[in-house]
This record gives structure tokens, C-alpha cells and sequence, in this order.
């Protein structure tokens, strides 16, 4: 017998519903297609050159980040009929809090240079919708102006980790007494990747004292430039990299010590201190909630990950910005879901799986967690949104995946994220097209 007897919609597919009654489209972006946002967030930075490519653009000759989605591509979905799917359920469970679907924000730097509201937008849609929202070590706000923002959303805090293990200790001091839950530690960005658009233009918003504010902030870095942390700072919108470079080169005294700090804090953190696993101990004994080690893509690295006692990895090619021809990512997460070692330690609930690079819709994020991901964190398209239409813009953007999740399960005859994970092997098939 069919089962009739609920007609509710859940949560995240009522957006659909909306859209179509409200009689007016997908409001404010104007449409629900990341290649349509990402072309409107291309007109809207037009008038600020090398903006859009700082985050839209790409490592070397792009193959990663085409590789990532080309790769997703070739996973394909196989729906099941007749099952009774009527209420899909898309919590997760992640260190053992219950979040209301497996999509996380990712962190994204020097958000700033898109919008005027900066990593506020993000940090307040993430709260409004309650997903959880990772800030970058390069924001344009301070950890503590971030917070703020933030409310009571779940927060994470990024880490890019800086040379001086007392400025370390210091910037993990102030994300946990500002309700930062989570530690993500970035692995592939000790140093910048060789990117050719941002080359080409000698774009680099940090030379500027855009980005650095975690830095310009921070007690203990300051003190070791003999000065005073810089509270509350907002930077300039919109950024003229034009502009400021002309002032630095002109002697601008402003344009100097910006440039000063701005360079400092990039050597103390993104020029070229390569790390060891040995070096993550510090990290574990200093920092009390999830660990989690961002950038995994070889199986042994995920294995290591598991022995030296960290709480979860984000298996990620950093969106292609680092590494020109690096496998994709989602055949990276393939590969280390074949571990015994990997799927023990998940399986006994010590160890999360995540995954980024190539995320755009719903069936991605099935194909993830169908593959062993626990949950997905989201990049450019949300900031493609904040640049159009700031938080507004980034809320859509969240209620656009996580709507195409909920209908895709029901195409697909899965009546929630549950009966996904980890069974990529009834659920997808691999083509070669």
C-alpha cells in the first residue's frame, strides 16, 4: 500500500514552493544556477579589477578546479521508486552536535574586497539558517567583530598557522573565548599557489593591509612589532588595489604602515614555513574542542591524520587554488574511503569525514556522502551571493543547495542523508563520458 499519509514538505524544500508562489523568481540573485550568480557576481566586481578572480580564480592552468567538477560529473545517481521518501530528514551529526543539514560554510578570505558587508554577511546568514560558518585567519574583520556577527550560530574558526607558536596559542585564546567550537587547520596554504591572474595584476589585498585584520588585532603579533592591537578596523569598500598601490609608491604614511603590517603578517603566516605532523601536537594539546586538518588528499596523509589524534579532515584541493593538476577532489576522497583504517575510525564515531572543492548542487553533496563524506563545506557560490547581495545574497545561496539536496533525494528515493552516507556502491555508478 502507498503511503498518503503526510503531505508535509520539509524545511529545505519549501524554498522551491516559495519561489513559485512568491510569482516573482529566486529573489535577490535573480536565478538559482551558480553558472548565472557567478556571472552576475562578475558584473557586479567589473569595476574593481582582479576582485572576482581572487576567489573565482584558479591555480596554474585551472585543471584542478575544472578537474573537480568534471570529476563529480562522472558519478552518477541511480533512483530507486516506489519508496516512501515523503519527509527527508537532513540533519548531521558532527563532535556530537546536531546541525540541520550536512552543509557547512567554507572559509573564505578577504571578503571584504567583495562586498561591503564583509565576513559579516556570511557570519549572519550562516546564524539566521543555522549552518555552521568557518572563518578564514585572512578575514577583513577581527575574530572578536566576527563573533559578534555571528550571535549564537555555530562558528568555526580556519587557521592559518602562523611561525610563532605563541601567536598560534594566542589566536586559538581568542576564537575559544568567542564561542568558536571548531579548529579547521589549513594544510595546503603554508604558501601562496602560483596563481597567474592575481600575478598578472600583482593583486595581493594583504600588501594593502586588506585581509590581515586577525593579525593587526592580535595582542601577542603586535607586541612582537612593538605596537598596539588595532581593534574594531574596518577596511576601505570598495578596495582600489590601483589606488592604494599608487599612495604606498607616492609615501602615503598610511599606505606604508599598511603595507608594513600587511607584509608582516603574511610572512608570520602564508610565506613559505612548511610544516610537519610532528608540529600538530601543540595544536591537539592547546585546543580542547574538534580538531579537524583541511587539504587531506592522499590516503596515507588521512591514516597519519587518524594516529596523531586529530577529531576529523576536510578532504579538499582548496577549490584548485593551490595546486595546478592535482587529482580532483572527489576522487581523493574515493581513494581514502577504501582505508579500512579510515572507515574503522568513522565508523566508530572518532573520526569525521568532510569534503570541499567542486560543490555547486544538490546531487554533489549526495555524490559526497554517498562516497563517506559526513559533510560538505560550500565556497565560491556563497560568496558569489554575498558579492551580489551581501548576507541576503548568502542566504539564498544556502537555501538554493540545501532545497536542490532535499528534491534530489526524493528524486532519488532516499528519504534522508542518512540512508546516503557511505553507500556509494548502491547508490552511484562511475561513466566515462
Amino acid at each position: 500500500m502507498s503511503n498518503t499519509s503526510s503531505d508535509v514538505i520539509p524545511q529545505w524544500g519549501t524554498y522551491m514552493r516559495e519561489i513559485y508562489l512568491n510569482g516573482k523568481g529566486p529573489e535577490p540573485l535573480g536565478t538559482v544556477v551558480f553558472e548565472e550568480i557567478e556571472k552576475r557576481a562578475i558584473e557586479k566586481l567589473k569595476d574593481l579589477p582582479g576582485a572576482f578572480l581572487y576567489s573565482g580564480g584558479s591555480a596554474g592552468t585551472w585543471s584542478t578546479y575544472t578537474g573537480n567538477t568534471i570529476a563529480l560529473n562522472k558519478f552518477r545517481i541511480i533512483p530507486r521508486m516506489l519508496v516512501p521518501c515523503n519527509n527527508r530528514d537532513l540533519r548531521v551529526t558532527l563532535f556530537g552536535v546536531t546541525y540541520p543539514s550536512p552543509l557547512i560554510l567554507g572559509p573564505v578570505g578577504v571578503q571584504g574586497t567583495f562586498t561591503a558587508e564583509g565576513e559579516y554577511a556570511p557570519a549572519k546568514a550562516a546564524a539566521k539558517l543555522g549552518v555552521p560558518f568557518v572563518m578564514s585567519s585572512a578575514s577583513t574583520r577581527s575574530i572578536e567583530q566576527v563573533a559578534q556577527a555571528s550571535g549564537n550560530g555555530p562558528r568555526w574558526y580556519q587557521l592559518y598557522w602562523p611561525r610563532h607558536e605563541e601567536v598560534t596559542f594566542s589566536l586559538l585564546k581568542r576564537a575559544k573565548e568567542n564561542g568558536f567550537t571548531g579548529l579547521v587547520v589549513t594544510l595546503d596554504t603554508m604558501s601562496l599557489g602560483w596563481r597567474p591572474h592575481d600575478l598578472e595584476r600583482s593583486y595581493l589585498p594583504f600588501g594593502h593591509g586588506v585581509g590581515t585584520q586577525v593579525g593587526s588585532s592580535d595582542p601577542v603579533f603586535m607586541a612582537r612589532l612593538g605596537r598596539k592591537p588595532i581593534a574594531d578596523e574596518i577596511p576601505e569598500f570598495p578596495y582600489d588595489a590601483v589606488t592604494k598601490q599608487k599612495l604606498l609608491v607616492d609615501g602615503d604614511p598610511t599606505a606604508k604602515d599598511a603595507a608594513q603590517l600587511g607584509y608582516a603578517w603574511l610572512a608570520e603566516a602564508n610565506f613559505g614555513f612548511y610544516r610537519s605532523w610532528e608540529d600538530v601536537k601543540p595544536l591537539r594539546d592547546n585546543w580542547e574542542g574538534p580538531l579537524i586538518l583541511k587539504g587531506i588528499q592522499h590516503v596515507e596523509d588521512a591514516e597519519k591524520a587518524i594516529d596523531i589524534g586529530v577529531d576529523g579532515i576536510v578532504v579538499s584541493n582548496h577549490g584548485g587554488r593551490q595546486l595546478d593538476g592535482a587529482i580532483p577532489s572527489i576522487y581523493a576522497l574515493e581513494s581514502i574511503m577504501k582505508s579500512e583504517k579510515v572507515r574503522a575510525a568513522q565508523k566508530s564515531g572518532k573520526f569525521t569525514i568532510m569534503f570541499d572543492s567542486g560543490i555547486r548542487t544538490g546531487s554533489d553533496i549526495i555524490k559526497a556522502m554517498a562516497l563517506g563524506a559526513q559533510a560538505v563545506l560550500l565556497g565560491r557560490p556563497w560568496v558569489y551571493g554575498a558579492a551580489i547581495a551581501g548576507q541576503e545574497g548568502v542566504e539564498q545561496v544556502i537555501k538554493i543547495i540545501l532545497a536542490d539536496l532535499d528534491i534530489s533525494l526524493a528524486q532519488a528515493g532516499l528519504k534522508g542523508v542518512a540512508d546516503v552516507l557511505g553507500r556509494a556502491d548502491q547508490i552511484l555508478t562511475k561513466v566515462d563520458f
